[in-house]
């Protein structure tokens, strides 16, 4: 062997030194691979064990549906009801259900029925609804503009619905309503109690109470507390009502399809509204409030009240949320036989990555 080396030239002794040098590194290098391998396969196995025992967690103390439950105990709705659209026939629902489904009903009642807060009142409101934790989860109903609580600085904003109403059919109704009450309270004595003269006979001498500014209520109720929308005639407050219809509105149905509005109330809310249907349907006193000695507008009244640009403006915002509440129907229901029906979930997950060993 000391022959060998002897023999080779010093070239070729460092070419073997090399040659050997890498096979042991190749050696080395193959080991490291390998037991690196094994601490990624532990790593991975260990990783699925976690998994394993969150999920294991997950079932036995259920954080997620706890969190669920606590968010639907923190739900808030706000009912900021339109006089004389059916606003006490729906509101009787939620107090028909409120012990069952257990929430709270709680009336907003302004002095004088005055649909506007002073600042002050806002700020106190605001803070009633956010933090009035033992009224969780809670309906609240009144006669209030829209009150928008993000000016606030509120993260976790309550979930407005509404109803609205044939602009002049409304009218109407109040007008009735002011001189003969409804079935409701047939004691209460109203304040125009007394006075025997028509709506028609109204609207012929052009009497104050059947005027077309008199229609101006459903624009300013959705538009909100800022002056300019209870300027009557305001193009600018239609545009916001009609803003705030569609982005803050939960949902906004309609006198004449009410029992349509609580049908989807009951589908998409079901923590407030579990029932409500089927009792609209055969309640015996929920829906049953109508003002006595109505009597209906000639095709000449409503004519003359149709010339008015209050009532365009009027008509054209409750045709707009007709329209689009026309449009969740037709997209949460099917009908059979003529009955409708609530579409079951139409939609579904998939291509879920990355996949699960």
């Amino acid at each position: 062997m000391g022959l060998l080396r002897i023999m080779m030239s010093p070239k070729f002794q460092l070419l073997a030194a090399v040659l050997a040098f890498a096979v042991v590194m190749l050696l080395l290098l193959n080991k490291v691979q390998k037991q690196e391998e094994s601490l990624s396969k532990l790593e991975r196995a260990f990783a699925r064990h976690e998994v394993r025992e969150s999920e294991q967690r997950h079932i036995l103390d259920g954080p997620r549906q706890d969190a669920a439950l606590d968010e639907e105990e923190d739900m808030v709705i706000i009912y900021n009801r339109v006089p004389k659209t059916a606003s006490t026939s729906f509101t009787n629902i939620a107090y028909d259900l409120c012990a069952k489904n257990k929430y709270h009903v709680l009336h907003i009642n302004t002095t004088k029925n005055n649909p506007v807060m002073s600042l002050q009142d806002q700020v106190r409101f605001v803070k009633n609804i956010t933090s009035w934790k033992e009224m969780k989860p809670g309906f609240y109903h009144g006669h209030i503009s829209y009150l928008d609580f993000a000016k606030f600085g509120v993260k976790k904003k309550p979930i407005y619905i509404n109803v609205i109403r044939d602009p002049i059919e409304r009218l109407v109704s109040y007008y009735y309503f002011l001189r003969f009450g409804d079935d409701y309270r047939p004691g209460l004595r109203r304040r125009k109690q007394g006075d025997k003269k028509t709506f028609d006979e109204c609207v012929a001498e052009g009497g104050s109470d059947c005027a077309p500014e008199k229609l101006w209520l459903q624009i300013p109720f959705f538009c909100g507390h800022s002056s300019e929308c209870w300027n009557v005639g305001s193009r600018w407050a239609m545009d916001q009502a009609k803003y705030n219809l569609i982005n803050e509105y939960f949902l906004v149905g309609v006198t004449e399809e009410l029992e349509d509005f609580i049908m989807l109330l009951e589908a998409a809310l079901p923590r407030f509204f579990r029932g409500a249907t089927e009792l609209y349907r055969t309640g015996k006193k929920s829906h049953l409030r109508k003002t006595t000695e109505k009597k209906l507008p000639t095709k000449q009244t409503i004519a003359k009240l149709q010339q008015s640009d209050i009532w365009k403006m009027e008509n054209e915002f409750y045709e707009f949320a007709l329209e689009q509440f026309q449009f969740i129907r037709a997209h949460a229901v099917r009908e059979k036989d003529g009955d409708l029906y609530i579409l079951t979930q139409n939609f579904f997950y998939e291509k879920i990555y990355p996949k699960s060993n």
